[in-house]
């Protein structure tokens, strides 16, 4: 009798078990999704980020192609999606879709006219043999100076007046 009570509790325990297994696994789906910057150039990028995608996902609209989300440490999905260069000015909504969820939320943004501006060279070309003559030309020129100034100064300074 014992051995069967002992059988029916580990069978009713391992049976709870393998039913909330599955629950424990599954997510509720994406939520607090967040959109930066909520007003894009055409052409420029989005930075998507949502909560409850442990497993990855996929953000879609009509001002970007697919693009698939990646999990970082702390458990945020990101996806950096970049706007077609000639995606039609206004309002547009994305959606965001949990790989291991059939759940999809949406957040909204607003693409506006024109490329943003460009941030300059920022050092990405070296300097041309004329910026290096001048550049040369003016710190021996400052050192001369430098050298007359000092020699002068230690002239007056030396003497009696």
């Amino acid at each position: 009798m014992r051995a069967s009570r002992a059988l029916a509790v580990a069978a009713t325990a391992c049976a709870a078990i393998g039913f909330t297994a599955p629950l424990a696994h599954a997510t509720k789906g994406p939520t607090n999704v967040t959109v930066s910057p909520t007003r894009v150039h055409q052409g420029g990028s989005l930075a998507v980020s949502a909560m409850g995608c442990g497993h990855g996902g996929t953000v879609t609209s009509n001002a970007f192609p697919k693009t698939a989300l990646t999990v970082n440490d702390s458990g945020h999905s990101a996806a950096t999606p970049r706007i077609y260069d000639h995606a039609t000015p206004g309002r547009y909504n994305l959606a965001v879709r949990c790989s291991d969820s059939p759940r999809v939320a949406t957040a909204s943004f607003t693409v506006i006219r024109g490329q943003g501006t460009d941030g300059g060279l920022g050092g990405s070309l070296a300097p041309s043999s004329t910026e290096m003559a001048v550049g040369a030309s003016l710190v021996g020129a400052a050192t001369l100076g430098g050298a007359v100034f000092v020699g002068r100064r230690r002239r007056m300074s030396g003497g009696k007046a």
